[in-house]
């Protein structure tokens, strides 16, 4: 197939959004897929979109159209097959649409939290190799001439920075290694992956991560209880989609309990997944019909809870990093400023 790469969530959600202004009009896909092509302009978007058309134009279902293009996500074509099965694919691929517009302000929202402390830190670090060396060599030709030398803490950042200027290229290699890595973490699938996991286990964002993931059980579990599955489907289905190690076992446990006679929302309990509180707002889901809106109501508070989160962080991080560089810049500085105003002083 010509096209490979996975479209991004902002993509997915652009093209549901249309396409479910387009069903819910009452136009059928094929002619739905020949007005985005008249529309569209990107070259890319209307490779895609041709392809759609041309397999609807042969009587396939919509559903198997989008996934023989190879760039949508299995579960969206999953639940707009369960869509078309159910005669709502234009509420399914409008509850899609909002399921990647959340996707993408969360995934904004985690390189948020990553992006502002490494910038912090490097400028840190920058300003640090500076002082070691380049101020502080001058400030060890003073004292030369002064008759004196550098001594203590000092003397041993100049030996440090003296060592950093032999192995300049050899730590310009490591570092562009280090950057590239950095880069190929970022762009790539697999990257990603190992990144979310590595921090999903860090302590200090452990607790971040799970609200993340709640949020997207959340969301998930809305979207395919509105779609008309039941709740034994929707956690297979769910499972699949929340990228979370932790929430994969929550959830398979969760099956386990329902399969042992717990009803959804005391299993949801017993496996962690949610608070009392929220469990018991869904045992009320149940009985009023309604768990669906539950669900998106409990998914909204994860996002609320965890943009006031980010935030919180960026916070605490901003003056923290400031005071922490203001300390070891001031550090540096007394431990040859101090000794080199007693020489002054005793010349004096």
């Amino acid at each position: 197939m010509s096209v490979k790469r996975k479209l991004s969530n902002t993509e997915i959600s652009s093209f549901c959004d249309q396409t479910a202004l387009i069903l819910s009009a009452g136009i059928t896909p094929v002619e739905g897929m020949r007005i985005l092509l008249s529309d569209t302009e990107d070259a890319q978007g209307r490779k895609i979109i041709s392809e759609i058309l041309e397999i609807c134009e042969r009587g396939e279902p919509f559903s198997k159209a989008l996934a023989h293009t190879g760039v949508f996500p299995d579960y969206a074509v999953n639940m707009v097959t369960v869509g078309e099965e159910s005669g709502k694919t234009d509420e399914v691929m409008r509850a899609l649409s909002e399921y990647y517009a959340k996707e993408e302000m969360i995934a904004d929202s985690l390189k948020s939290a990553v992006r502002y402390p490494l910038i912090m830190i490097a400028m840190m670090l920058i300003v640090i190799l500076v002082l070691i060396t380049k101020v502080l060599p001058i400030f060890n030709q003073v004292f030369i001439q002064l008759g004196s030398e550098i001594t203590g803490f000092s003397r041993s950042l100049l030996l440090l920075g003296t060592q950093i200027r032999n192995y300049s290229i050899v730590l310009i290699a490591v570092l562009a290694v280090l950057v590239l890595t950095a880069l190929l973490a970022a762009k790539t699938a697999r990257g990603k992956k190992l990144t979310r996991r590595l921090l999903a286990k860090f302590p200090l964002t452990r607790s971040f991560f799970d609200n993340v993931a709640a949020g997207r059980f959340a969301n998930g579990m809305a979207l395919t209880l509105s779609s008309g599955l039941d709740t034994y489907q929707s956690l297979d289905m769910v499972s699949e989609l929340v990228d979370h190690q932790s929430m994969v076992q929550k959830i398979t446990n969760c099956k386990a309990y329902i399969e042992g006679g717990d009803n959804f929302s005391d299993a949801v309990a017993k496996a962690g997944i949610f608070s009392n509180l929220h469990a018991k707002m869904i045992a009320v889901g149940f009985r009023t019909g309604n768990v669906d809106v539950v669900m998106s109501k409990i998914s909204e508070n994860y996002e609320k809870e965890t943009s006031d989160r980010i935030y919180a962080i960026i916070a605490v991080l901003e003056p923290t990093l400031v005071i922490i560089l203001s300390l070891i810049v001031g550090l540096i500085l007394l431990s040859v400023i101090l000794p080199l105003m007693g020489i002054m002083t005793s010349i004096g």
